[in-house]
C-alpha cells in the first residue's frame, strides 16, 4: 500500500552510459489501473511543434509483484500495461539523449540535461496526483551539481538526491542541469533567483551577468505588481554556453536558455582593458528579459486553449500573436526601462524588427490568427517559401503591441503597460480569450479597439507605423536596401553565394531564380565576372547598368538567366530607418511614463 504523503508516481533517473547518451529510468506507480495506460508527450509547452520524443525511448518493460508485466503499445507514444489494480506497477526504460536545444535532453561525460516531457511516461489518469523524482549519481559525475526549480525533498549537498512536485504538469515543467555549473544569486523584492550556467570561459564575469540579470528583473516585477507580492518564490535561470546558438524556453518558474559563449560577459578583453558589450551581449538580456516576461504571460495568463495541455496531440490556439509577440515587443523595452539599453540602441533593434516584417511577403498572405493556429506546420516547420507564405507572430506580434500601445497613449487614455496588468487581474491570471483583451483595452482606452485588432491582427492589412511612432517623437523613413533585399531573395550563410529564398513577386523570381541556387558570377557587355558575395555586383554592374546574365548552378546544370538590375527608385521599399525626432517626446513612451 501507498505510504501517508508517498508520491502515487516515483520516477527515479540514473546517468546510465554518457557515452552512449543514455538515461535510464525507473517508474514506480503505486496504485494502477488495471490495463494502466502509459504515454510519452508528443512535444513540450511553449514549443508548438510535434516532436516526437517517444523516437528515444529503448528497452520499455514492466513488473509487478516481482513478474514480469506485457505491454501492449497502441500507438507511437501510447502503451497498455498488462497488471492488475492496486499493486505497485514498476516501469524501466532508456531515454537516448543527445539534443543540445532547450526542448529535449542531453547526456555526456562533462554535462546533463533534461526536460521531463522527453524523459518521464504519463500513467494516465494520474496526472493531478503527487509526483516524485529521485536523481542519482554516478561514479563519473561525483563532482557534479544538480539545478532545478523543482521542490527539494532528501538532497545533498550538490542537489542529488529527491524532489516532489504536486503533479505531472509541475514536474515536466522544471528542466533539470546536471555537471560542472557556476552559480550565483540574487534577490528581488522578498523573492531568491539563482543563475546555473554551464560551459562558460575562463574569462567568464558571472557578476555583470548577475547585475544585469537582477535589473531586468526588478524592472519586470514591477511592471507586473508594483510593490505588491509577485506569485512566484524563487526562480532559476539555466544557461548553457556553447560556440554556437541561441534560443529560449519558458517556465512556470525557470527558464532554459542558450546562449554563444563569445557573447557572455567578460572580466577583462585579454590585454587588461576594460570588456565592452557588444550585440551579442544585448541579444542575451533581451532573451533573459523575453523568457522571464513568460513567467506571467503564458505561463500564467495563458490562451484559454491552454487552460489543460493535452500531451498526445497539438494544441491550437489563435493567440500567439498576443503571448509570444506581446512578450516580444517588452523584452527589449524593458531593458531600456531597466537602464541596460540605450533610447538609440532600442530604436535600432525595433528597425530591425520593422524590416524583419516588411521584408516578408507573406505578411500580404496570412494574418497573425491564422499565424499562431498554423505554428504547428508553419513557423516551427520553415523551408524555402516560408517568406512567402508565413508571417512571424513574434515580430509583427510585437509591432502589433507598439501600435495598440503608441494608440493609447496618443489618446491619452492609457497605455499598453495598464492593459496587461488590467487582463492579469481580470483573467486572475489565468486563461485568457481574445474578447478579455477586447474588453480590457475598452475599459482602459475609452472606446472600442475592435477595429484594429481586426485589422491588424485578423487581416493582412499593413500597420500604420509611421503615422504612430512620428506621434511620438520618431520618424520612420526609407533606408537603402542591401542587394538582397533589392532583387527580392535572402542568401545562406556559408562560403558559397547560395539562394535560401526568393521571394515573393522580386526580381530574381522574375528571373527565374530558385532556392537551392549556387550563384557563380554574372555576364556583362564588359565580359564575364566570378561572384564572391552578392555586394559585388556593384563592382561589376556598376550604376547605370540595366540587366545582366546570373551565372547559376541547379542540379549541376549550368544555367544563364537574364536579371534585371534595379535602378534608384525601383528597389522595393521594404527597408525603413527611424530616428528621433523629438528626444522628450519619445522619452515618454521608452521610460513607461
Amino acid at each position: 500500500m501507498q505510504s501517508a504523503g508517498a508520491p502515487a508516481v516515483q520516477f527515479r533517473v540514473v546517468l546510465h552510459d554518457p557515452h552512449a547518451h543514455l538515461y535510464r529510468i525507473t517508474m514506480r506507480v503505486e496504485n494502477p489501473q488495471a490495463q494502466q495506460t502509459l504515454q510519452l508527450p508528443t512535444w513540450i509547452p511553449g514549443s508548438y511543434l510535434v516532436r516526437e520524443f517517444a523516437k528515444h525511448l529503448q528497452n520499455l518493460r514492466a513488473g509487478q509483484n516481482d513478474q514480469p508485466v506485457a505491454l501492449t503499445q497502441l500507438d507511437k507514444a501510447t502503451w497498455r500495461a498488462d497488471c492488475q489494480a492496486n499493486a505497485a506497477l514498476e516501469v524501466q526504460y532508456e531515454v537516448y539523449a543527445a539534443d543540445q536545444s532547450v526542448r529535449s535532453s542531453w547526456l555526456d561525460a562533462s554535462r546533463g540535461f533534461f526536460n521531463g516531457t522527453s524523459l518521464f511516461l504519463h500513467a494516465l489518469g494520474h496526472a493531478h496526483l503527487a509526483h516524485g523524482l529521485t536523481i542519482e549519481a554516478t561514479s563519473y559525475a561525483l563532482d557534479w551539481q544538480v539545478a532545478t526549480a523543482l521542490p527539494a525533498e532528501h538532497i545533498d549537498g550538490a542537489g542529488f538526491g529527491s524532489y516532489l512536485a504536486p503533479d505531472y504538469d509541475t514536474l515536466v515543467d522544471c528542466p533539470v542541469e546536471l555537471g560542472n555549473v557556476w552559480r550565483g544569486h540574487f534577490t528581488v523584492g522578498s523573492t531568491p533567483h539563482r543563475f546555473a550556467v554551464s560551459g562558460a570561459a575562463p574569462s567568464f564575469d558571472g557578476q555583470r551577468l548577475l547585475a544585469d540579470a537582477e535589473k531586468i528583473c526588478t524592472t519586470c516585477m514591477a511592471f507586473w505588481h508594483g510593490t505588491e507580492p509577485p506569485p512566484i518564490e524563487h526562480y532559476l535561470f539555466l544557461l548553457n554556453a556553447v560556440d554556437d546558438g541561441y534560443g529560449g524556453l519558458e517556465h512556470r518558474n525557470s527558464t532554459a536558455l542558450i546562449a554563444g559563449r563569445r557573447d557572455l560577459p567578460r572580466r577583462s578583453d585579454g590585454a587588461g582593458g576594460a570588456w565592452k558589450p557588444g550585440e551579442g551581449y544585448t541579444t542575451l538580456l533581451g532573451l533573459i528579459s523575453h523568457e522571464y516576461f513568460h513567467t506571467w504571460n503564458v505561463k500564467r495568463l495563458r490562451p484559454a486553449e491552454f487552460e489543460r495541455y493535452d500531451y498526445a496531440q497539438e494544441n491550437y490556439t489563435q493567440l500567439l500573436w498576443f503571448f509570444e509577440g506581446f512578450t516580444s515587443y517588452y523584452d527589449d523595452l524593458l531593458l531600456v526601462r531597466a537602464g541596460v539599453l540605450e533610447h538609440a540602441a532600442y530604436l535600432k533593434r525595433l528597425t530591425k524588427t520593422i524590416n524583419q516584417v516588411l521584408q516578408t511577403p507573406g505578411r500580404l498572405i496570412q494574418s497573425l490568427a491564422q499565424a499562431s493556429f498554423d505554428a504547428w506546420v508553419k513557423y516551427y516547420r520553415q523551408d524555402e517559401n516560408t517568406p512567402n507564405a508565413t508571417v512571424s507572430y513574434y515580430t509583427k506580434g510585437a509591432l502589433v503591441a507598439l501600435c495598440l500601445d503608441l494608440t493609447l497613449r496618443r489618446e491619452g487614455h492609457s497605455t499598453l503597460d495598464a492593459v496587461m496588468r488590467a487582463l492579469w487581474t481580470r483573467c486572475k491570471a489565468g486563461p485568457m480569450r481574445e474578447a478579455d483583451l477586447l474588453t480590457a483595452l475598452e475599459d482602459l482606452g475609452g472606446r472600442s479597439y475592435a477595429a484594429e485588432i481586426a485589422a491588424w491582427v485578423h487581416s493582412t492589412e499593413e500597420l500604420p507605423l509611421a503615422e504612430l511612432l512620428a506621434a511620438h517623437g520618431v520618424r520612420l523613413q526609407a533606408d537603402t536596401p542591401q542587394w538582397a533585399q533589392r532583387l527580392g531573395m535572402r542568401i545562406a550563410t556559408g562560403e558559397e553565394l547560395r539562394i535560401k529564398s526568393v521571394l515573393r513577386g522580386g526580381l530574381a523570381e522574375r528571373a527565374g531564380m530558385a532556392a537551392g541556387d549556387e550563384w557563380l558570377g554574372i555576364e556583362t557587355a564588359a565580359g564575364a565576372w566570378r561572384l564572391q558575395r552578392l555586394d559585388d555586383l556593384a563592382l561589376y554592374a556598376p550604376q547605370g547598368t540595366r540587366e545582366v546574365v546570373a551565372l547559376v548552378a541547379r542540379d549541376r546544370r549550368l544555367l544563364r538567366l537574364p536579371l534585371q538590375i534595379p535602378q534608384d527608385g525601383t528597389a522595393p521599399a521594404d527597408t525603413v530607418l527611424l530616428q528621433l525626432s523629438d528626444t522628450a517626446l519619445a522619452a515618454h513612451w521608452l521610460s513607461g511614463d
